[in-house]
């Protein structure tokens, strides 16, 4: 399925009137979300609203938190930029004194949060960017929280999966020139030693490239017999229009920023052909959770008839259990005092969530709920994201 600019537009409104429920400032928790509205990964930023919207809504349904107050979601727009999610991030605290802030797909623009919660004093919930250095950050205190992937754990798997399914010697990387390529590039290096892969090449690419030829003619050149791709929607369908320039039809494995936007439009024929991870799928049998979140999704957003028209998918899973473990968290802080919510984490109870059963998901020492057991394959079938045989 695909959006049109209306439909797309309209499902924004769904939220925001959500959003604008009146309630006295007494009988409100704001919790924030800074992350792409716009620009090539929006669908990001509302997959995201989607999952974060239907937990408060049976949050409230409920009877809220901190007995009996309504859990309100107030969201800014980053734009993918690092500068402006910082702004958007100062502005949620201070002037909107929301009592956690969750965050969207762009590494750096999390990244460049970390010093501004540490100073606040407030909690970041990541639910996409999957950066290594977001929560591994040698901050004491660490506020930095995700409920999403790793860089160094799915470089591993990319890795791992290449070589297993096709049988690939000397991959190569395709690597966006920015925190999150680096992040990626010390994670490959790091896994390749491990499982003993000689690697043909680590290559940059910048985010307005629209050809990236002489970097994969270097990789081509070298005997890279895979491609390993990170980037978001819009560069990584450079990359995949350059290889089809090239007539050059190696197996390409996807971290999953190409699942936040609008991969299939962009990326040309062979989109169809790349395998990315994910956190989660709506396809094949559901756990009770999981029936639920589908049935709510169809009922809230009229486009979506089936599994198949949940866009980015993986932002809607994350956000839903973030959403869900950061409520139980300000219950047992009794707070929104962001010094005693950040201590809650380490203590939640058992939760059956979406993805899996968390328990104790977070502590000092990782502050990510989810390990590469939580991890599995898709590729796309039209826009949705299936699960590989």
């Amino acid at each position: 399925m695909k959006f049109t600019t209306t439909q797309y537009l309209g499902s924004l409104l769904i939220p925001l009137m959500f959003l604008s429920t009146p309630a006295s400032a007494q009988e409100q928790v704001k919790i924030g979300l800074v992350a792409a509205l716009s620009g090539d990964s929006a669908l990001s930023g509302e997959s995201i609203t989607r999952g974060m919207t239907v937990a408060i809504d049976e949050i409230n349904a409920k009877g809220g938190v901190l007995g009996g107050k309504k859990l309100v979601l107030v969201r800014r727009d980053d734009e993918s930029n690092p500068a402006k999610g910082q702004l958007a991030a100062r502005e949620l605290i201070e002037k909107e004194k929301v009592a956690v802030v969750f965050g969207g797909i762009d590494t750096p623009v999390s990244m460049s949060l970390i010093n501004v919660m540490s100073e606040l004093k407030t909690p970041y919930m990541g639910v996409w960017a999957a950066g290594t250095g977001i929560t591994n950050n040698n901050k004491n205190p660490n506020y930095m929280f995700r409920v999403s992937a790793v860089d160094e754990r799915v470089d591993a798997g990319m890795l791992k999966y290449a070589q297993d399914k096709f049988k690939s010697k000397r991959p190569g990387s395709m690597l966006v020139n920015n925190p999150w390529g680096d992040s990626n590039m010390k994670g490959l290096e790091k896994a390749a030693a491990a499982l003993n892969i000689t690697l043909a090449g680590q290559e940059k690419y910048n985010v307005n490239d629209i050809d990236t030829t002489a970097q994969l003619t270097r990789l081509k050149n070298a005997g890279a017999d895979s491609i390993i791709l990170v980037g978001n929607t819009g560069v990584a369908a450079q990359v995949m229009k350059s290889m089809e320039r090239m007539n050059w039809n190696v197996p390409v494995v996807s971290h999953w920023g190409i699942s936040g936007g609008r991969f299939d439009e962009l990326a040309g024929p062979r989109y169809k052909d790349v395998v990315f991870v994910q956190t989660y799928s709506f396809f094949g049998k559901q756990s009770p959770v999981g029936d639920k979140v589908i049935a709510e999704l169809k009922k809230r957003y009229p486009e979506i008839k089936g599994v198949n028209d949940i866009v980015a998918p993986v932002g809607t899973a994350n956000a839903y259990d973030a959403t869900m473990l950061t409520a139980l968290a300000i219950n047992k802080a009794g707070s929104t005092n962001g010094e005693k919510i950040r201590e809650a984490y380490y203590d939640l109870p058992e939760y059956k969530g979406l993805i899996k059963t968390y328990k104790k998901p977070f502590s000092p020492e990782s502050q990510d709920a989810l390990t590469d057991r939580d991890y599995i394959w898709v590729h796309f079938v039209g826009n949705a994201a299936v699960p590989v045989n």
